[in-house]
């Protein structure tokens, strides 16, 4: 692979010469964000995953987005520079968006939720997801007015309904369905003893639900001794409680607890996918001195595994000094680096090229 050395001025020639050389693994860029953007066509990035500098919180080496005068001014800088990371990304491609808040004279501004909603509403981005971020142990906080903040938000959004996400990357390795004593036991323990006598003693269920009810439980258990399935859990009307909604206006599995007495909840075979709350601790054992807010490299891994093709490039346009760029490439992704600060292009490239 080849790692060139940091572009300090970048024109559409030399964007599409790194766009078409497989091999060229990085670019980095050290330049304004959005002016450096317009270098490259329309629809060329399959994924975004930034991070940019919060309001009001500090000075960085050079001076750019977050020392606005207002919360309005640095909104509205911010959502220009993602227009073009809109224009670039292609129509299956994902923005990913971490993002703090900030206080000021003790209000607490909701910045976040400020910027997803412009997004939205007035650039037609749609969110996908809100993934809070539980940074665990957290900054030291002396106020004796307020909790302690713990937590910042990620966003996903995508240009389009149609856009690539790979789920199976990043689902967690399932356990393994055992046989003990004969029979089979799912992943969590379920061998079905529990629901047979749940049926035959029901009060609830006919003679011809109860036989059904059997069947269909047996079957699911061969799934579980054939490896199709990992685990599962059976609804019986009169034992458990419907999940999510009793109202069969919303909710089809309360229809067909009514209509046939039980239902199943599959798990994937291939194990749970992620939810919308990170346990992340924040990346601070690098003894980087030169840039003061560098974000985990854990918090990169599912975004560019379920949202950047294998062969796919990663941008972006705040990239300090180059965590996203860093983990795109030894999950082997290209990636794209854009920093207003030299001194913090320099420091990437440094980080990255001890890769190769």
């Amino acid at each position: 692979m080849r790692n060139w050395e940091v572009v300090q001025q970048l024109d559409p020639c030399l964007a599409q010469e790194f766009l078409a050389d497989r091999d060229w693994s990085n670019m980095i860029v050290a330049g304004e964000a959005a002016e450096s953007l317009r270098a490259f066509p329309r629809e060329c990035i399959d994924c975004c995953m930034t991070s940019p500098p919060y309001y009001g919180h500090r000075e960085y080496a050079t001076p750019g987005i977050g020392q606005e005068r207002t919360p309005v001014e640095y909104i509205d800088a911010l959502s220009g520079i993602l227009r073009e990371v809109k224009r670039v990304l292609r129509r299956t491609g994902s923005l990913w968006l971490n993002i703090g808040d900030t206080y000021r004279n003790k209000h607490l501004l909701g910045i976040p939720w400020r910027v997803a909603l412009k997004l939205g509403d007035s650039d037609g981005w749609i969110l996908r997801n809100a993934v809070v971020w539980n940074k665990v142990k957290g900054s030291p906080d002396n106020s004796v007015d307020k909790l302690r903040n713990v937590y910042e938000m990620v966003f996903h959004f995508v240009k389009d309904t149609d856009y690539y996400y790979d789920v199976d990357a990043i689902r967690s390795t399932p356990k393994k369905a055992q046989v003990i004593n004969g029979s089979i036991v799912s992943a969590t323990g379920v061998s079905g003893v529990r629901y047979r006598r749940q049926v035959e003693l029901s009060s609830d269920l006919s003679d011809a639900e109860k036989s059904e009810a059997f069947k269909a439980l047996e079957a699911m258990l061969q799934e579980v001794r054939e490896g199709r399935l990992a685990d599962f859990r059976m609804i019986i009307r009169g034992q458990q409680r419907t999940t999510h909604s009793d109202s069969e206006n919303v909710s089809g599995r309360a229809r067909e607890l009514r209509e046939r007495g039980f239902y199943f909840l599959r798990y994937h075979p291939n194990g749970s996918k992620p939810s919308d709350l990170w346990d992340i601790i924040p990346e601070d054992t690098q003894k980087r001195e030169s840039h003061f807010a560098p974000y985990p490299a854990d918090l990169c891994r599912i975004p560019i595994l379920a949202t950047c093709p294998l062969d796919g490039i990663m941008l972006d346009p705040f990239c300090g000094t180059g965590t996203t760029l860093k983990v795109a490439n030894e999950l082997g992704r290209r990636a794209i680096g854009i920093d207003v600060a030299p001194v913090y292009a320099e420091a990437a490239y440094d980080r990255l090229r001890t890769l190769f």
